[in-house]
């Protein structure tokens, strides 16, 4: 039986500051974000299976990734908590921003490998996620590759 990828794509509005940077982006700003998520697997050979002939449910992946990522992140102001840029955190959220701390600089490149772990760990045990392509802008993407994590 051959291994097939599909791949299902995603789009959320998401800001963020990298604390520390020399750059126009240690300024507080946002990415209308493009995911590309692609999954490996064998499609459903039984042909009284519901699913027969698929991978997986296009609308199972979708559920999963809307969970874990773009409910998660979209409209959301994203800060590393180990910087100065929490107690900017605090306020937002003190103003009923949605603001999201995590334990990294939230660069695309640390984004996708946040992502990847969660939608990893959701995938049923015969689904393997295969790659990510996280689009920041039109011209700047971060990519994440299973066969590169090993």
């Amino acid at each position: 039986m051959s291994f097939i990828r599909i791949t299902k794509q995603f789009t959320f509005e998401t800001g963020h500051a990298l604390y520390g940077y020399d750059g126009k982006c240690r300024n507080v700003h946002g990415h209308s974000y493009k995911l590309s998520v692609t999954v490996i697997g064998q499609p459903i050979t039984d042909k009284n299976h519901v699913k027969f002939g698929m991978v997986i449910d296009f609308t199972d992946l979708k559920a999963i990734v809307k969970e874990e990522v773009v409910d998660q992140f979209d409209h959301a102001t994203v800060f590393n908590q180990n910087t100065p840029h929490v107690e900017l955190a605090k306020e937002l959220e003190q103003r009923g921003h949605h603001v999201i701390l995590v334990d990294y600089q939230p660069t695309s490149e640390n984004l996708v490998i946040d992502f990847a772990n969660r939608i990893s760990s959701r995938l049923p045990e015969n689904i393997k996620l295969f790659s990510l392509r996280l689009q920041e802008t039109e011209s700047s993407y971060a990519e994440w590759f299973a066969s590169d994590n090993q």
